[in-house]
């Protein structure tokens, strides 16, 4: 059997590759969350960054929070071959548009650093890419 072809517990060895790179990415997002949450280390940051932190209102930081501990369940979910995984990064997707959104707006006051809009553009297509990648991985027969 040729290397490529070979599947691991029902499904192609790329998922697990795909699910374990994404799951660490987002584990990266979680840990951004909670660096963000400590006060010293945000007095610590560029004031364009720390201006986003500090102004940011408590539903925007919600958002955030659904989008970084959506975006890390949904790929256990995904690594657990669970079709909840889809559910889970919609509500991911949604929350980073909202957060993207905000910073957006702080970026149109001179606030917003391009670091920040590009980490959300990032977030945002790497979830877009999973929703569809968990969809694909249902009607491969991957996920149930």
């Amino acid at each position: 059997m040729n290397d490529n072809n070979r599947n691991l517990g029902g499904v192609h060895w790329s998922f697990w590759v795909i699910g374990a790179v994404a799951l660490i990415y987002n584990v990266a997002g979680v840990i951004n969350f909670f660096t963000q949450m400590n006060a010293e280390t945000v007095a610590a940051m560029p004031e364009p960054y720390r201006a986003i932190i500090e102004d940011r209102p408590a539903w925007v930081t919600g958002a955030f929070a659904v989008a970084v501990f959506g975006g890390a369940l949904g790929c256990l979910l995904l690594l657990l071959k669970k079709s909840a995984a889809y559910y889970v990064f919609t509500a991911s997707l949604l929350g980073a548009t909202v957060t993207m959104i905000h910073t957006l707006g702080m970026a149109g006051s001179d606030a917003g650093p391009v670091g920040a809009l590009i980490g959300n553009l990032v977030q945002l297509v790497v979830t877009a890419f999973l929703i569809w990648y968990s969809k694909w991985g249902e009607r491969r027969g991957w996920i149930s």
